[in-house]
C-alpha cells in the first residue's frame, strides 16, 4: 500500500509544486504525493521551468487549498514554513518541518532567480531523498 504524503505551505505555488511532483514522478510507484496551501495562489512557471529541466513535469499541477483535504488520513505532513506560517495538518502520523529557500523571494536579473529557484528544487530533493526516500 502506497504512503500518502501531503506538502503543505502558504501559496502552494513554487516549493511545494515542485516536492509534490518530484516525489510522484520519481517513486509513484511507493508514494502518493499531494500539495497544498493555507493561501493558494496559482502555480508558478518558472517552477514549472526548473523542473522541466529535471525531467518532471508539473505543468499539470495546480494549487489547492488546504481545505481540500480535511479529514483525509496522511502518512507524512511537509510543512514548509514561509513568512512565519507553519501550517497544522492535524490527520497525519507524522509531521516533518524542513526549511528550504524561498525562491520567490529573490530579486534580480532572469539568470538569479532562476539560480535561486534552481537551488531550491535541489534542496527539495536531496531532502527527499534522505529522509522521505531513504527514511521509509
Amino acid at each position: 500500500m502506497k504512503q500518502r504524503v501531503l506538502f503543505i505551505g502558504t501559496n502552494n505555488a513554487a516549493r511545494t509544486q515542485m516536492a509534490e511532483g518530484y516525489l510522484r514522478a520519481r517513486y509513484g510507484d511507493r508514494y502518493e504525493a499531494y500539495s497544498a496551501g493555507v493561501a493558494p495562489t496559482a502555480l508558478d512557471p518558472l517552477a514549472v521551468q526548473v523542473m522541466s529541466e529535471i525531467g518532471v513535469d508539473i505543468s499539470g499541477q495546480r494549487a489547492k487549498d488546504l481545505g481540500l483535504f480535511d479529514g483525509e488520513e496522511m502518512d507524512y505532513v511537509i510543512s514548509i514554513c514561509a513568512g512565519g506560517i507553519c501550517p497544522m495538518f492535524p490527520w497525519t502520523k507524522e509531521t516533518l518541518h524542513p526549511d528550504f529557500p524561498d525562491p520567490t523571494r529573490i530579486t534580480g536579473t532572469r539568470d538569479k532567480v532562476l539560480a535561486a529557484y534552481r537551488r531550491s528544487r535541489d534542496e527539495i530533493i536531496a531532502w527527499i531523498e534522505g529522509k522521505v526516500v531513504a527514511g521509509a
